[in-house]
């Protein structure tokens, strides 16, 4: 075990088990082990605020008609499912409305999106005012343009109009000009799309005419399709490579290099191990906590406090990844997905621990079990906020593999 991780241990061990061993009755000993390690909303906030800070994030303006295909652009670049956008997308002003991927408390792309445009009762200097209003504000991250526009649509006023104000008062603000929609332009007996770029003639008239109706309010432009996989077209995001060349070449070098692996296969993985070194901040002080608890005499009262802490964690986690859930849910979860993992992984090791009802239980095993429970709950929480339903295999898998690590690293912990 690292040094550092032997510090941290025996600070969190000695605090802990000094503070715990002067309470007295049992009662009052579980009460206060819970407040020691309930976490204020300001102490998530504060913990997020710093991890926010250091992420490069790349916030894309998304302007076009409605089915002008910027939901499609999402899914291509995050890799969530069309019904996951739909419920991601939270309301920002009148006019707007804005995606944060994979969370809005630790984004690593933000899309805003103006649901105004193309509607005839909305007022396009209106919308101007706000998409100003809004660009004015500060921003951490990197900023794009993103002007989508249908291959077959010429009505484009409105977008060149928004787009020629927002170009002369943030000139600095790259913007890309994506044009999607193209395999509604193929000839008629098209069924698959064509080698990249696509060379038709109807295409390349109406690119053509677009670039001009829009010379001077773009740095660079891609040609895109991202359709359904029920359309039956192969792939499903073509362009997606062009897509995401284009944009990391408009951004700043840590930004690009996010998008890259955004769209790389270990993206998902890079996302969750982000939210997990996070959440192994609490997972550390409550794996104390069970620990120091374990150890202190505490006769038939050791396993009722344990589980309280342990769902007070699953609790947090779970806020963590963005979803709110009761302690009752938490037990819920707990049995879901520990229970296999109890019986298979400890249950022999519990035996060994326990000789007779209301022993107390090893602290190096409570601290493991507890450390497991707690990674267990990232990789549950994971799936969920990635769109995916979460498998109790897997979950007992990672949570195996945790706990044996982890006896290693609470090994000898009353000492």
């Amino acid at each position: 075990m690292s040094n550092h991780w032997k510090s941290r241990i025996a600070d969190a061990w000695n605090q802990t088990t000094t503070r715990l061993t002067q309470l007295l009755p049992v009662d009052k000993a579980a009460q206060t082990a819970l407040q020691w390690f309930s976490v204020s909303d300001a102490q998530v906030a504060e913990i997020l605020e710093t991890v926010r800070n250091e992420l490069p994030t790349t916030e894309a303006l998304l302007i076009g008609k409605p089915q002008a295909g910027k939901s499609s652009i999402i899914r291509g670049l995050t890799g969530v499912s069309a019904e996951i956008i739909g419920q991601g997308f939270r309301p920002h002003t009148q006019h707007t409305e804005r995606y944060a991927y994979p969370s809005s408390d630790l984004p690593l792309l933000i899309f805003t999106d103006t649901v105004g445009l193309g509607d005839a009762k909305k007022d396009t200097q209106e919308i101007i005012q706000e998409l100003i209003g809004y660009l004015q504000q500060e921003s951490r991250g990197a900023r794009v343009l993103v002007l989508t526009v249908k291959m077959c649509d010429f009505a484009t006023d409105s977008l060149r109009n928004i787009a020629e104000e927002l170009r002369r008062k943030y000139p600095d603000i790259p913007c890309l000009l994506a044009l999607t929609c193209l395999h509604e332009l193929y000839p008629p007996d098209t069924i698959e799309h064509p080698t990249y770029p696509p060379d038709f003639p109807d295409i390349q008239r109406a690119f053509d005419n677009i670039q001009k109706d829009f010379v001077g309010l773009y740095d660079r432009t891609v040609l895109i399709d991202f359709t359904l996989e029920e359309d039956g077209y192969n792939p499903v995001f073509y362009g997606l490579e062009e897509l995401r060349d284009s944009l990391a070449n408009l951004l700043p070098e840590a930004e690009a290099r996010t998008i890259y692996q955004l769209l790389e296969k270990e993206a998902g993985e890079e996302i969750g191990n982000l939210y997990r070194d996070v959440g192994r901040r609490y997972i550390l002080a409550f794996s104390i906590m069970a620990a120091t608890l374990a150890a202190v005499p505490l006769p038939l009262a050791t396993m009722p406090v344990l589980t309280a802490l342990q769902l007070s964690m699953v609790g947090l986690l779970g806020k963590l990844y963005g979803e709110t859930i009761t302690p009752s849910q938490a037990g819920g979860l707990i049995s879901a997905f520990a229970g296999g993992f109890v019986a298979k992984a400890v249950g022999r090791e519990l035996i060994k621990f326990i000789p007779a009802l209301g022993s107390v239980i090893a602290a190096s095993w409570a601290a493991a079990y507890t450390w497991a429970l707690g990674e267990g709950a990232c990789v549950y929480f994971g799936d969920l906020m990635g769109g995916k339903k979460p498998e109790p295999k897997q979950i007992q898998f990672v949570m195996q593999n945790a706990f044996q690590e982890a006896k290693e690293r609470f090994k000898g912990i009353k000492n």
